[in-house]
């Protein structure tokens, strides 16, 4: 056959299949294309080399579906028992973080009570000695004070 200059819609036309497939056709055996006077793209075949079968469209039946329905349903049947699950640990994680509070709350007390009070460091207890302990009205005042290391 001799080599013809077609558009995508004429070479589409040929082995009945849509312009958007003629023109993937096209780029994928890298056929040259040009600009045609009107604008439109032209490619450059020959029919003779190119071998192009178009796949039979594959209708969906019903048939098809039924086994992704199933397998749909499945899932969310068990995303509904991990939820659950899941439900079931974030309880029993919410009652061993509170005991586990209560119990802190308990060695913090405890510790407390053991513990004999702290000595102010050295600089606190020479300030006391010279100024008393340092009260909310002293604070305002505390500028006015010299400096005693």
């Amino acid at each position: 056959m001799p080599i013809e200059a077609l558009t995508y819609v004429a070479l589409g036309a040929r082995p009945k299949i849509s312009p958007e497939a003629a023109r993937s056709v096209a780029k994928r055996l890298r056929l040259p294309r040009s600009l045609s006077d009107n604008g439109k793209a032209v490619v450059i075949v020959d029919f003779a080399e190119v071998r192009h079968t178009p796949c039979p469209r594959g209708g969906r039946r019903a048939g098809d579906i039924v086994p992704f329905v199933e397998n749909i349903e499945a899932s969310q049947t068990e995303i509904v028992q991990l939820e659950a699950r899941a439900a079931g640990c974030r309880a029993d994680f919410e009652g061993e973080r509170e005991r586990a509070e209560r119990l802190m709350a308990k060695v913090l007390q405890a510790t407390a009570e053991i513990m004999p009070p702290e000595r102010p460091p050295h600089r606190l207890r020479t300030r006391w000695r010279l100024y008393g302990p340092v009260t909310e009205s002293a604070r305002s005042t505390a500028t006015d004070r010299p400096h005693v290391d």
